[in-house]
């Protein structure tokens, strides 16, 4: 495993922490374009892997049929946080679809972000699996599963026929033999997939160049999945998160997944890139991010700032005073 530096903190001058990983860039004409570590690197997509995960439900017109909000849609490839706006477009998916809470497979939990999760603690209010972060992704696979006169009661497992059409769909994409993807379970009990890093970026290389996919129903499904995350970003994850920053930006295509994997494609460049923070951090995305784009010349100055407010440069301590600095420690060199 061929590992480099991406971003090191320093307190006082001092290195204190190095988080190590792999990064790797990829053009439309197939090609790593650039490398840190071993692009080879196997990694799981985690939830990266949820705008493929949607494809079905894109292809099944579950928006339309149902009179879904972009907001609403968007829930569907969302690692959402369990904001107050997130639980309201959840709870309007399952009043139109006719869905219901207990059918998820997730487990019962409280919101991510701290500001509900605190809120709902103090008023003594129980977890729900709504407040899953994954709880969107799973209503549009049993919505589609639904639609499509398949099992709704195993629509988690990996030979049930929608999981199936996901694994197959993300091989055609990532130009990667389906046999030798490695499945795994994931947190919230859905499959998961394990590809090469670079087949990861291609794979995100046709979220932002769907010319390229081959299949006409594919190719129109992976369109309207990213119109609804760029018409509603803070679905995706939420105010003051890497994902919602990214997407506001139209011409980005941004996903993370849990233990450090993170991937974005630019549509006018036509370039992509997946980065894996060996760590499983991330807190080193935003500086990662911003530092490739800062080295690739990126024109949307606004959109490497908004990814320091995510996560500032400057290390403060609980008094809020700098004590120390965050910075990228790789350079994109050509392959």
């Amino acid at each position: 495993m061929k590992l480099e530096p991406l971003v090191e903190e320093y307190r006082g001058g001092v290195l204190e922490n190095v988080h190590l990983g792999v990064l790797c860039g990829v053009s439309d004409q197939g090609e790593v374009i650039y490398e840190v570590g071993d692009a080879e690197h196997m990694t799981f997509l985690r939830s990266a892997a949820k705008p493929f995960q949607a494809i079905p439900v894109m292809k099944q017109n579950i928006a339309e049929k149902y009179g879904l909000t972009d907001a609403e849609a968007a829930m569907f490839a969302a690692s959402h946080r369990g904001e107050t706006y997130h639980i309201e477009a959840l709870e309007s998916i399952m009043a139109k679809t006719g869905l219901k809470e207990e059918q998820l497979l997730c487990c019962p939990t409280y919101p991510l972000n701290d500001e509900p999760k605190f809120a709902l603690m103090r008023e003594n209010k129980p977890p729900r699996k709504l407040y899953h972060n994954c709880s969107g992704k799973h209503l549009g696979i049993l919505a589609a599963a639904r639609e499509m006169g398949l099992p709704t009661e195993t629509y988690w497992q990996p030979s049930h026929p929608l999981q199936q059409d996901i694994l197959h769909t993300l091989a055609d994409m990532a130009e990667y033999p389906v046999d030798q993807i490695k499945v795994g379970v994931d947190g919230c009990g859905f499959p998961i997939f394990a590809l090469p890093l670079k087949s990861i970026a291609t794979a995100y290389l046709k979220l932002a160049c769907p010319e390229l996919i081959r299949d006409a129903g594919t190719r129109e499904a992976v369109q309207r999945m990213v119109r609804y995350m760029h018409a509603a970003p803070d679905s995706i994850a939420s105010h003051q998160f890497i994902c919602s920053e990214l997407l506001r930006d139209d011409n980005i295509v941004a996903k993370g997944g849990a233990k450090g994997v993170y991937c974005f494609s630019l549509i006018r460049e036509r370039v992509a890139f997946a980065l894996k923070v060996i760590d499983g951090s991330e807190t080193p995305w935003p500086i990662a991010v911003a530092s490739i784009l800062e080295q690739i010349g990126y024109s949307n100055q606004a959109t490497i700032d908004r990814l320091y407010t995510v996560v500032p440069k400057e290390i403060k301590n609980d008094n809020h005073i700098v004590v120390g600095e965050r910075r990228a420690a790789f350079t994109l060199a050509g392959k």
